[in-house]
């Protein structure tokens, strides 16, 4: 849909929790990824009774914010970033910002932990090895997991991008996921989209980012 309306996202929301209630292997809760779209996205989400809304670039979600702070406060809501981060980007984050899922270096922990002290953080990983999305290696977890905890954050879980197109790829991608955070004693995993959320449930996702089967296809990036 090209406009966003609210009885649609509505219903879109309730069937997404309904795959959720039946799939899921593990309790999981849903992210509504507002990316591309204007506030209306957000509100509408918000209405429908979604509580996590994910953006991936730093405007869009500063410029969100601006405008639902107060709404988002009253309910309880929460923004989680789940974009590539810079780390010029941060200080612009850091007031609005509850959950930082795309945390891949140690020098990026150590800018979120200096403008937002204990903040929630996943550890990307890159099990897929593609360059062309962002991540730790898999060797790189154990590591990076006990350095950000002592830089005070506090470290939740592991995020990861699946491979699309590749159903079965995806399924062994997400299996190792759900094996590494269990190893390390981290409960949150956030994998799948809209296109690979059953996937993601059934292989153990606790965290699900959903944005264009709540809210249509995104309108081209200005």
């Amino acid at each position: 849909m090209s406009a966003i309306e609210p009885d649609q996202v509505a219903a879109n929301v309730a069937a997404v929790e309904a795959l959720i209630a039946t799939r899921a292997t593990r309790p999981a809760r849903l992210v509504a990824v507002t990316k591309g779209f204007g506030v209306e996205a957000p509100l509408a989400a918000l209405a429908a009774g979604v509580r996590d809304l994910g953006e991936n670039y730093a405007q869009e979600l500063v410029a969100k914010h601006r405008v639902l702070a107060a709404e988002m406060l009253a309910c309880g809501a929460r923004w989680h970033f789940i974009g590539h981060l810079q780390r010029n980007k941060i200080r612009l984050l850091a007031d609005a910002v509850s959950c930082w899922q795309t945390i891949d270096s140690l020098r990026v922990g150590a800018e979120v932990a200096a403008r937002a002290p204990g903040a929630e953080v996943l550890v990307q990983v890159n099990l897929a090895r593609s360059g062309s999305q962002g991540g730790a290696a898999e060797t790189e977890v154990g590591p990076l997991v006990g350095a950000l905890r002592e830089l005070g954050l506090d470290v939740a879980g592991l995020m990861m991008i699946g491979r699309a197109g590749d159903p079965d790829g995806t399924r062994m991608l997400f299996r190792a996921l759900r094996e590494m955070a269990d190893a390390h004693e981290l409960v949150e995993c956030s994998m799948g989209m809209s296109g690979d959320l059953e996937i993601a449930l059934e292989e153990g996702a606790t965290i699900v980012r959903v944005g264009t089967a709540i809210f249509g296809e995104r309108p081209p990036r200005q």
